[in-house]
């Protein structure tokens, strides 16, 4: 997996790009980009599927911030990126979030 930041002159924002590997995907259909900048809204954010298996998603952030972050494939199945910048438990203490600081 991979995070890839670009920041944007003379703008308050990051544009952030999101890939996960075909290797890692383990053949699923869909992957979405879950965080707490949709709301951990599951639906919102769905990332391209390329054509070598792989998915990826850029999304502008705001600067000097800290977002937690997850990834759904096929709507049941929470990974998280091992490039993240760090972890953190989850609310519910069953898992730790990805965390990208921009």
């Amino acid at each position: 997996m991979s995070i890839r930041k670009q920041y944007l002159k003379g703008k308050p924002v990051c544009k952030v790009t999101f890939t996960i590997p075909k290797d890692m995907t383990r053949s699923s259909r869909s992957a979405y980009l879950v965080g707490d900048f949709n709301d951990w809204n599951a639906q919102s954010t769905p990332m391209k599927h390329r054509k070598d298996g792989s998915f990826e998603l850029s999304v502008n952030l705001e600067k000097d911030r800290e977002y937690q972050f997850r990834y759904l494939l096929d709507n049941n199945t929470w990974e998280n990126d091992d490039s993240a910048d760090r972890y953190v438990r989850t609310p519910y203490g069953d898992a730790d979030n990805s965390v990208v600081v921009v």
